[in-house]
């Protein structure tokens, strides 16, 4: 029995060699222990799974035929040189561990001193080979046992088939690897992918609609003015608004997935332009529109510091992830940015005349980046542990900020119609671009949601909320129901399915799957 070398192709198209495939298969059922089903389909086609040089070398390596292995492996042709060198230096060492084990110096001598130098290998790994011998010693040879051998015979065909190229070796679980890429691809070609459940093998994965939030499951009434800001805590498990009616309101999310009233802040004497969740979601930080910063108990709705009492106007807040510290910036240009603990205490201050006004600042999760919009083009991206920093110009006024989870993306809301897509890294020379909002008047915020903050979606002037799928410029969807500008969106992050709204019309509208297919929520929730 041979191994098939005829290039008989298989498949619809025609581009899938027999002999390759049927020994992807045949490692397969070796490594999920079908031995016998493995031997007969190896018997049946004729294609051995393991190639006639690698089995001529693992019969080698069993009977500690060292120059035979040596030989087998210069036989190779088209072998990279470098790849050859390594395989040979764990033969060597292999050999050179054996032969001293048993008490031949001698021939571990002349090992290293005559074989190794004939096969070019780099004068780093003969000065290794060198080394291990003296490594090799404090092994107290002379008591490694036969068996002990025999594993450590089997430990290095494990690591020559890992470093052996196709088609010698099959790369270690090819298959596996074959049908993940395509199942991946599938995925990643999906635009409505929402769902952390298994996808089947048995057909083409694509969703539909009803995994992303596209109809109003419940609105929320009680402020008594414009909306302006809503996001959910970390642990998806409430939601907080704030509105030109000058209170925030904290909400709770039940196991039903409707929302009720947990707090009514009532403590500022302007509108509250936004609000801020500490990462263990105890308490929150409530801005008032060109006024000061209070921080709340979110248990019981108490205020327990208010920040900014002596002429610091609050613009925006972030929070550190270990909810002990928070940075603010001011829309005074002489206040820049201050970094205060929960008692107000400041802990470092970014000032000057490198510090125009901040228009809005985020922390990336990680607690390692500090993202700011300075005056209204500029956006800096600063290292907090290098003091690195990274500056990006865009062409037309920024309104808001958001980063990613992952720390590995940030977006911006342009008041040219216009979200921009930037990573952190540094890696992108041009941003992503997301069309089809209306914004050029007013403060939009959009926000990533989704699983694997696969989406962005974003409120809009003309009282709509859209949709996109990252790897789209398009909306995906449009969802109407309000009836004036939406100014903000909050996609739950743990519950993939539920997004909230806040808009002019003094309401918040909490978005779901379609109710059509609602025991596709209840599945996913």
């Amino acid at each position: 029995m041979s191994m098939e070398k005829s290039s008989t192709m298989i498949g619809p198209r025609g581009i899938i060699k027999r002999h390759e495939f049927v020994r992807v298969l045949l490692q397969c059922l070796y490594s999920l222990g079908y031995k016998k089903s493995a031997s007969c389909l190896e018997s049946e086609s004729g294609i051995l799974y393991k190639s006639v040089d690698f089995k001529e070398l693992e019969l080698q390596v069993f009977n500690g035929n060292w120059d035979g292995c040596v030989h087998t492996l210069n036989a190779i042709m088209d072998l990279k040189e470098d790849i050859r060198a390594s395989v040979l230096f764990l033969v060597f060492k292999q050999c050179l561990l054996e032969y001293l084990n048993s008490g031949d110096d001698c021939l571990a001598l002349n090992v290293l001193r005559k074989q190794v130098p004939s096969f070019r290998m780099s004068k780093e790994k003969v000065h290794k080979l060198a080394s291990s011998i003296l490594c090799l010693e404090e092994m107290e040879l002379g008591k490694i046992d036969k068996d002990a051998i025999s594993e450590l015979r089997k430990i290095l065909l494990v690591e020559l088939e890992k470093l052996l190229p196709p088609p010698i070796t099959v790369p270690a679980r090819r298959l596996e690897h074959l049908v993940e890429t395509a199942v991946t691809s599938q995925i990643d070609s999906c635009l409505y992918h929402n769902s952390s459940g298994s996808v089947s093998l048995y057909v083409d994965h694509c969703c539909d609609r009803d995994l992303i939030p596209t109809e109003t499951v419940q609105i929320l009434t009680e402020h008594k003015n414009e909306v302006w800001f809503v996001q959910f805590s970390n642990n998806g498990e409430y939601l907080a608004s704030s509105s030109r009616d000058c209170t925030a309101i904290t909400w709770k999310v039940g196991e039903d997935s409707v929302l009720t009233l947990k707090h009514t802040l009532r403590s500022h004497q302007n509108p509250v332009s936004f609000v801020a969740w500490s990462p263990d979601d105890t308490k929150l930080l409530t801005c008032g529109n060109l006024e000061v910063l209070k921080l709340w108990d979110v248990e019981t709705g108490i205020c327990k510091h208010t920040f900014g009492e002596h002429g610091f106007i609050v613009s925006s807040c972030a929070w550190f992830p270990d909810s002990k510290r928070l940075v603010c910036g001011s829309s005074d240009p002489e206040k820049g940015i201050f970094m205060w603990d929960c008692d107000g205490n400041e802990i470092k201050a970014w000032r000057g005349t490198r510090m125009p006004k901040v228009l809005d600042l985020a922390v990336t999760p990680d607690g390692k980046i500090l993202i700011s919009v300075l005056s209204d083009k500029e956006i800096r991206v600063l290292n907090l542990g290098t003091n690195a920093e990274r500056v990006i110009s865009e062409e037309h006024p920024i309104t808001s900020l958001a980063v990613s989870v992952d720390s590995k993306f940030f977006i911006v809301n342009l008041n040219s119609q216009e979200i921009h897509l930037w990573d952190i890294a540094g890696k992108l020379e041009t941003p992503l671009k997301y069309t089809g909002h209306k914004q050029n008047k007013y403060v939009i915020r959009s926000c990533f949601g989704g699983l694997d903050s696969s989406f962005i979606a974003s409120g809009s002037e003309n009282s709509q909320v859209y949709i996109w799928n990252k790897r789209n410029a398009k909306p995906i969807e449009v969802l109407t129901g309000h009836s004036m500008t939406v100014n903000c969106v909050s996609w739950n992050p743990k519950r993939p399915q539920m997004l909230a709204s806040a808009s002019d019309d003094q309401s918040i509208r909490i978005w779901g799957p379609s109710q059509s297919n609602k025991s596709q929520l209840e599945k996913f929730i």
